[in-house]
């Protein structure tokens, strides 16, 4: 068993990604008594049935109080305005982050806040399931996962050893850290995440718009690829929204150049050029064998996640 880094620990949102970090760090005891905030009568009853928190409340300034660590685990959009409930009940010396997958923006909502006894330090753990709410989550959810924090350039002692002991609570909750400049993170994740998201609700929405296809033939005969999007799409719609107006700078220079390739694409499959699709083709089945091999993924298509215990 770990060492408790958190005596207290806030989480501001309780879903998939906030319930499995208390599931995570209550199983691994890096954490001692929890506070969850959520404005969500519903939520609220479930994270109280399932036993999460030792405090549950609607209030944030309440669950931030005394806290150790204060974590936003909700939209984006939102981060700024409930850190601006919570700043002047936060003791010194707390760290505050969050969960999401814009950083620039998020950091930002912070600096304009958050006060200057507090260790302000961004993170995001890439992990996830379309599936959302306290039910959803689960203690394995960041094993073997990367967690991206990013800290602002500060050399102040005290603020590397908060930043060691964020590292410390997310590595005893099975992840792997890396440090990131904000900025270039949102552009990463701009590729590896938002333009797959954008992509997939754009496509089950063109599918499912069109006319001389019934909505029961799209269902009856999806195949692997779509089901792929579906799953995808069926993310949480509030949060990608306020992701892609957070993020909307890297999103759209991403979908500018996806935008060009896609009209090479159309070229080549308009005028034969089959040499030109297949050396495409090879070259991007290499890049899913390298998330494979870096234990990203299993080599076997995943057609729909198992449930997981609370």
């Amino acid at each position: 068993m770990s060492q408790v880094l958190y005596p207290r620990l806030a989480v501001i949102g309780c879903g998939l990604i906030g319930s499995s970090v208390i599931r995570a760090a209550r199983a691994c005891g890096v954490v001692g008594q929890v506070a969850v905030a959520d404005s969500s009568a519903e939520v609220r009853k479930r994270v109280i049935a399932l036993g999460l928190a030792d405090e549950v409340t609607d209030d944030p300034l309440v669950a931030a109080r005394d806290a150790d660590l204060v974590l936003f685990a909700t939209p984006p959009l939102t981060i700024g305005r409930v850190a601006a409930q919570v700043a002047d009940a936060l003791k010194p010396g707390a760290t505050v982050s969050d969960v999401g997958s814009v950083k620039a923006a998020v950091a930002d909502a912070f600096a304009g806040v958050m006060p200057a006894s507090v260790f302000v330090i961004p993170g995001h753990p890439i992990a996830g399931a379309e599936t959302s709410g306290p039910d959803a989550g689960f203690a394995g959810l960041f094993q073997g996962r990367w967690t991206i924090l990013t800290p602002r350039p500060n050399e102040d002692a005290a603020y590397a050893s908060a930043l060691e002991r964020l590292t410390l609570f997310w590595t005893a909750l099975g992840a792997q850290v890396d440090l990131m400049d904000e900025r270039h993170h949102d552009l990463v994740l701009a590729v590896t995440s938002h333009l797959p998201h954008l992509i997939a609700y754009n496509i089950v929405g063109t599918a499912a718009d069109l006319e001389e296809v019934t909505r029961s033939e799209v269902i009856k005969y999806s195949a692997g690829g779509f089901r792929d999007f579906t799953r995808i799409a069926a993310s949480d719609p509030v949060m990608w929204r306020d992701v892609f107006l957070a993020n909307k700078e890297a999103v759209l220079e991403i979908l500018g150049r996806f935008t060009e390739d896609l009209q090479a694409l159309s070229r080549a499959i308009r005028w034969g050029e089959g040499d030109k699709l297949e050396e495409l083709f090879t070259r991007t089945r290499e890049i899913r064998r390298g998330v494979i091999d870096a234990g990203q993924e299993t080599a076997e298509p995943d057609f729909g996640r198992q449930r997981r215990t609370p």
